[in-house]
């Protein structure tokens, strides 16, 4: 049962943290590393983000240190996930190490035993600190009690809003759903060119952002190794997240994926939008005044709070590399606590707790969202998609839920027909 496996995965991980406090007396491989090694070279798969720019910059150091010398190929998203699963599906040897979704690809990677299990790597060297990384993030990279990555970035579901706005309506920071929905229906504008609410709302895209509302409402899409799509608590997120975007956001919402949905709200026509906390970025570029943006929790719904606090990005470890403690070495050098200080630093939220409490650690973030990503991460649900192997096949299936509901068809009779569908995909992957 997936129950009793979840359940010895939670004390699989209370384990390992607590090893990985009390192991001060094993020895180090990061000792090793730090003498040069005979002469390896391992190749890595990057992702073309912020977090693997860091690592190239950084990357004569760490082959100065360790003698390994590292191939070092960054793709784009879709290039990685595809020339990733070329490349493990024929077994090869290369790369030895590579970025993943973890959300989006580890359960596929698991289920072909692509991976190498980094656990008694990770608890190895005290100085690596595991104990570190928050549980969220770690779940989010666990995979039947197995770590099959080590976090590199995270994402929370935050509440973004136009301070402007409600201070000039004098309406306070919406606390639960209910709060915002009221708050919407003030603040929506449209003739003044003003939507209340902006969110994804594209079939695939859309899946991502509305798990808060479903888990806040004490719903999910899983109930053990069952779809749940139709039960009254996932139906009320839903219902919410469609009346939301369908009466107070654009008429073109069902083509919105992040990109446009942000761009909506930095032109200061959306009051209220809610996606990933590392979009802030984005925002604080754009033409709207930095002081207008405001940050604010998940609101509650009938369950609380229960926004999705999530590794984004992992990195993982090939399991047939002959090379896996040069290629750990990589990884311990990629996600120990300098490389991901620097990260931070430019504004890339990590999994180091204790980095959110250091004031070099979130030097790179304004100062209204810190307390707002330190909340999220304790209270976060580590995933926002179910936890399947074929999450394409998924996450359209309940994306179509919400669309449905956009263009005025019935959101019951939707989530009935999408539920055996979703159950049917579990089915087949027994």
């Amino acid at each position: 049962m997936k129950l009793a496996r979840r359940f010895c995965s939670v004390l699989w991980m209370a384990a390992l943290m607590m090893l990985a406090a009390g192991c001060s007396g094993i020895d180090s491989r990061i000792a090793e590393s730090e003498r040069p090694m005979d002469p390896v070279r391992i190749t890595a798969y990057m992702a073309k983000n912020p977090v693997a720019d860091i690592l190239r910059a950084h990357l004569p150091e760490f082959e100065e240190k360790t003698g390994i010398q590292v191939d070092f190929q960054a793709l784009t998203n879709e290039q990685l996930s595809q020339k990733m699963f070329v490349q493990m599906t024929v077994g090869s040897e290369s790369p030895d190490v590579f970025m993943i979704r973890p959300l989006e690809e580890l359960s596929l990677y698991e289920s072909n035993d692509w991976l190498a299990p980094l656990e008694s790597y990770a608890v190895s060297d005290p100085r690596y600190d595991f104990a570190d990384f928050s549980g969220t993030a770690l779940e989010s990279v666990t995979v039947e009690g197995k770590l099959l990555a080590v976090p590199l970035s995270t994402e929370q579901q935050i509440l973004f809003y136009r301070k402007d706005l409600l201070e000039k309506q004098g309406i306070e920071v919406p606390q639960t759903l209910d709060e915002l929905e009221e708050a919407v229906k003030q603040l929506h504008d449209p003739e003044h060119g003003v939507y209340g609410f902006v969110a994804r709302g594209q079939r695939s895209a859309l899946v991502t952002q509305l798990s808060s509302f479903i888990y806040s409402e004490g719903g999910n899409f899983l109930n053990e190794d069952q779809a749940a799509l139709n039960t009254e608590e996932a139906l009320k997120g839903m219902k919410r997240y469609v009346n939301l975007l369908r009466n107070y956001g654009p008429p073109d919402a069902i083509n919105f994926s992040w990109p446009q949905s942000a761009d909506l709200f930095a032109q200061g026509k959306a009051a209220f939008f809610t996606d990933a906390s590392a979009i802030y970025s984005l925002l604080s570029q754009s033409g709207l005044n930095k002081e207008n943006i405001g940050y604010a929790m998940f609101p509650a719904g009938d369950a609380g709070r229960k926004p999705y606090s999530t590794t984004a990005w992992g990195i993982a470890m090939n399991a047939n590399s002959p090379r896996k403690e040069a290629a750990w070495a990589f990884i311990e050098w990629a996600s120990g606590r300098e490389m991901v200080l620097q990260a931070q630093k430019i504004g890339n939220p990590g999994a180091r707790s204790s980095l959110w409490r250091d004031e070099e650690g979130i030097s790179g973030f304004p100062e209204g969202l810190i307390p707002i990503i330190n909340e999220s991460i304790p209270i976060g649900m580590s995933y926002d998609r179910p936890k399947v192997i074929h999450v394409k096949e998924a996450r359209d299936i309940i994306g179509s839920i919400v669309v449905k509901g956009l263009v005025g068809e019935d959101i019951e009779a939707a989530a009935e027909s999408a539920n055996v569908q979703l159950q049917e995909l579990i089915d087949s992957e027994k």
